[in-house]
This record gives C-alpha cells, sequence and structure tokens, in this order.
C-alpha cells in the first residue's frame, strides 16, 4: 500500500473505531471501572478513586477547631496550604481507634479543594475491571449508602467503593460548597 492508500484506508477505518469505542464506553458507565486507592476502616476495606489522591502522610496532630462536628479533627498547614482532617471512622458512626504507626491521612483533591481523610491504614492501588465492580445493594432510609458506588471484588475480598467526592461536598461535611 502506498502512503496515500494508507491514509485513504485509515480515514475509512477510524469511524467504525471511534464507533466501538463509545459503544464500549456507553456500556462500561454504569460500572466504571479504574483505578483505586484501597484503604482499611476496622475491618473493613474501601476504595477512592486514585485521581482524587494528592498525596498520602503520617497522621500528626491536628489543631482542633471549635465547634466543628466530632469527626472533623481540625486543620493542618500543609505547605502553607490549611487542609482540614476527617476521621473515617468517626463520619461512619464506627468505634473510634487509638491512632498508631499504621493511621495515615489520605490528602483528597476534592472540587478544587485540599482534605485530609484519616484511615486505619492504607493497602495499595487496585485496578479494577468493570466485571468486577458490583452495583451497591439498595438499603432503607435507615443506612445512607448514597455515597457507595459499588463493590469491587479482588480475588478473594470485597472493597466498598466510595464516591469521596459526594461524601466530602455532603451537607453535613459543610467541607466543600457547591460540590
Amino acid at each position: 500500500m502506498h502512503a496515500t492508500e494508507n491514509i485513504q484506508h485509515s480515514a475509512a477505518v477510524a469511524p467504525t473505531v471511534v464507533a466501538n469505542l463509545l459503544d464500549t464506553a456507553a456500556g462500561s458507565q454504569s460500572k466504571p471501572a479504574g483505578e483505586f486507592l484501597s484503604f482499611k476502616l476496622g475491618h473493613e476495606e474501601y476504595g477512592i478513586d486514585i485521581l482524587k489522591v494528592q498525596e498520602i502522610r503520617s497522621y500528626e496532630a491536628p489543631t482542633r477547631i471549635a465547634n466543628a462536628p466530632a469527626f472533623v479533627k481540625g486543620v493542618v498547614n500543609l505547605r502553607g496550604v490549611i487542609v482540614p482532617i476527617v476521621d473515617m471512622r468517626l463520619k461512619y458512626g464506627m468505634e473510634s481507634a487509638e491512632y498508631n504507626d499504621f493511621t495515615v491521612v489520605i490528602v483528597l483533591n476534592v472540587a478544587k479543594r485540599i482534605v485530609g481523610i484519616v484511615v486505619d491504614s492504607v493497602s495499595d492501588v487496585v485496578a479494577l475491571a468493570a466485571e468486577q465492580i458490583k452495583q451497591a445493594p439498595e438499603f432503607n432510609d435507615s443506612i445512607d449508602a448514597s455515597y457507595i458506588t459499588g463493590i469491587g471484588s479482588v480475588q478473594d475480598r470485597m472493597m466498598i467503593l466510595i464516591d469521596i467526592e459526594a461524601l466530602i461536598g455532603s451537607a453535613d461535611m459543610g467541607l466543600v460548597a457547591n460540590c
């Protein structure tokens, strides 16, 4: 094939390839695939979109803020940026844990705002295909599952996938306006 024929062949094939990619993307929209940072709270494993993670830091005691909800532990100065720190155990109504060497703060960039979340430990980054993600179960009004986007199956374990942007932007958090 000559260069002109290659270009003509590519131009003819391109719309089909683009259409196939769009069909694939549309079919997988209900079960998004991607990479998730997995972390533990108690015995449960959770996952958040790795693209929202700015950094992972060891826990250091924050400066307490008066009249803040109990789950907002306070703020830290991170290279000149004041970052609110949220204890996810307290946010989820779990009993508080003693902070130790494994306790970390995941610093997130959510809706153009930097927020830190305290978790028991960080496991790893997990890549999940669409078929590994199941729809979150529906609960009655007594359990708020609106922040759960799905359940990821990783080998012999399950990971609860969280929409961290919706969680941090929720009205009761009061951390991000107009999220």
